[in-house]
């Protein structure tokens, strides 16, 4: 199974669905998130992800996921893992890039200040938990969604 980006496939790493977690690679293209929001949302119908935090969910994994595009280097990576039963449980959201692409304090160039900046703070409204860890391989941001 691959998800399609300008007519590429994007390949899937799939455990099996008793695992609760699916991974997929996030290309630094225009369209990228779209097209993987897409893929989340039919993960999240497949695991029976409580309709309660399902859109949250959904803004959550899109902010992560711009974050990655705009600030970082590639590659980028999404996580998603489920662990509960009935619509209940926690669902965890993680974007892992390469790091950031600017130094600190410059911003991309072209990118409209009045238009950005807001994403991990909807990340941080949404999410029951959140966070950053900084790593060898780049950094990674992650957020929990509790459904009870």
């Amino acid at each position: 199974m691959a998800l399609q980006l300008n007519s590429q496939p994007l390949p899937l790493h799939r455990k099996p669905l008793a695992a609760l977690e699916d991974v997929c690679p996030l290309p630094h293209a225009p369209g990228a998130v779209s097209v993987v929001r897409r893929r989340v949302r039919a993960v999240l119908d497949e695991w029976r992800v409580c309709p309660k935090i399902f859109e949250d969910a959904l803004l959550v994994v899109s902010e992560l996921l711009t974050n990655a595009i705009v600030h970082a280097l590639p590659p980028a990576e999404l996580r998603l893992s489920w662990a509960g039963s009935d619509g209940r449980g926690t669902l965890r959201c993680e974007v892992t890039d390469a790091g950031p692409r600017l130094a600190p304090g410059q911003s991309p160039e072209g990118i409209d200040p009045d238009e950005h900046g807001r994403g991990m703070e909807i990340v941080k409204a949404l999410a029951t938990r959140h966070g950053i860890r900084v790593h060898p391989a780049g950094v990674t941001w992650w957020a929990e969604l509790v459904a009870m």
